[in-house]
């Protein structure tokens, strides 16, 4: 493999660490600007909305420019916003750092996994996108209960200033190690905005709002949750959060293995049982280990749905893809954003640490019925093509 590919890697590491570290670290940064938890959730929602509407902008402005300064070019912002989050005097500040550092989250996932396509052989394509997002999964795992732990004994700036170092290290790495490229071809928008005509891709996208947003309705509260309702000591969210990465890198695994064999019916089983998870949360969420387990199956529940999702958006989009790639991440971040939001509204409300629980057995159970819907619509076009299963299948991994 191409040492290039260990740049981006460490650049997804980096950008898979400063969007979940956040969700451990609510109590300490709502403590030191004397806002509510609901409040600092903003962080969260902020940042899902900056990739939600960065990953499509930023990859339309990237065709502009070489893929290797376009990359460059977005770890500086990465770089920029962690950086302004570290220093942030006020809330305000430290949200727009958050905005700034999410405009380069999409688009370096969807301008890096071609560079990462385009430096090996065309039967390696795939392994090498994998490789890649390797840096986004083993950040959950590493990166963000590292960042976590770092956060409470020493002060969440210093996780920020850490996560901006490695920016700084990934810049590096791009800069000595990734080739020069040529322009990328033009974007045809017309062709490419063509595919939100079609009510499949619509519909697919709407699964990952929702079912998406199912996981982290629970998981952006988890610190105040595991500490308030289960009584866990603060330190303790750090191997919580390792559980739920490790249940996110084996959901990940076999919604990748069985996507390609039965797709819909993949969706079905995640997308129920996540369903019935979140809603059992409310009442594991009172005991230690069965917390524990419920936070693990999330995370491998949550993730199975994501390789299934993104192949039925580009099954559906065939033929103009990338931007339809590129804006079911947002899509995914806008469920982040929409359970964020519903999460504090509920605890606002007076509901409890757990209420978010119930929100996101909601929104799963919502995606569930869409799933449904979809088969339904698509056993009616009995004139529909299916997507050619090569393409797909190297494209299936882009976006874990």
């Amino acid at each position: 493999m191409p040492l290039a590919l260990l740049a981006l890697a460490i650049g997804a590491f980096g950008i898979g660490t400063t969007e979940f570290v956040i969700m451990g670290l609510l109590p300490e940064v709502a403590a030191d600007y004397g806002v509510s938890i609901p409040t600092a959730g903003y962080l969260v929602t902020g940042y899902a909305l900056g990739v939600m509407f960065g990953a499509p902008l930023m990859t339309v402005l990237g065709t502009k420019i070489s893929r290797k300064r376009m990359l460059m070019l977005l770890m500086g912002l990465f770089i920029v916003g962690n950086l302004l989050s570290a220093v942030a005097p006020v809330f305000g500040v430290m949200l727009i750092g958050r905005v700034v550092a999410s405009l380069a989250h999409g688009a370096f996932f969807g301008i890096g996994s071609v560079v990462a396509a385009d430096l090996v052989a065309p039967d390696k394509k795939a392994g090498a996108i994998a490789m890649m997002f390797t840096g986004l999964t083993v950040a959950n795992v590493v990166g963000v209960p590292l960042g976590t732990l770092v956060g409470q004994s020493i002060g969440w700036r210093v996780t920020f200033a850490i996560v901006a170092a490695l920016g700084v290290v990934g810049l590096a790495g791009i800069a000595k190690l990734v080739p020069d490229m040529p322009k990328a071809e033009g974007v045809h928008l017309r062709h490419e905005l063509a595919a939100f005509k079609n009510v499949q891709v619509l519909l697919a996208m709407a699964m990952t709002v929702l079912g998406f947003g199912g996981v982290f309705a629970a998981i952006t509260y988890i610190a105040p949750m595991m500490t308030h309702a289960a009584g866990f000591a603060e330190g303790s969210v750090t191997w919580l959060l390792v559980l739920f990465g490790l249940g996110m890198v084996g959901g990940n695994l076999v919604g990748g293995r069985f996507a390609d064999r039965a797709l819909m019916p993949m969706l079905y089983v995640s997308l129920g049982a996540l369903a019935l998870v979140l809603a059992l949360f409310t009442l594991t969420a009172h005991n230690k280990i069965l917390a524990a387990v419920t936070i693990a199956l999330i995370g491998a529940l949550g993730f199975a749905t994501v390789p299934p999702l993104q192949k039925r958006v580009l099954d559906q989009a065939h033929g103009a893809p990338t931007l339809a790639s590129a804006v079911n991440i947002g899509a995914f971040n806008l469920g982040n954003a929409l359970s964020a939001w519903l999460g504090g509204l509920v605890i606002a409300a007076g509901l409890g640490y757990t209420a978010p629980n119930w929100v996101g057995a909601l929104l799963a159970a919502a995606a569930l019925l869409l799933a449904v819907l979809s088969a339904a619509l698509e056993r009616r076009e009995t004139t529909a093509v299916p997507a050619s299963a090569p393409v797909t299948e190297q494209r299936t991994v882009v976006h874990h």
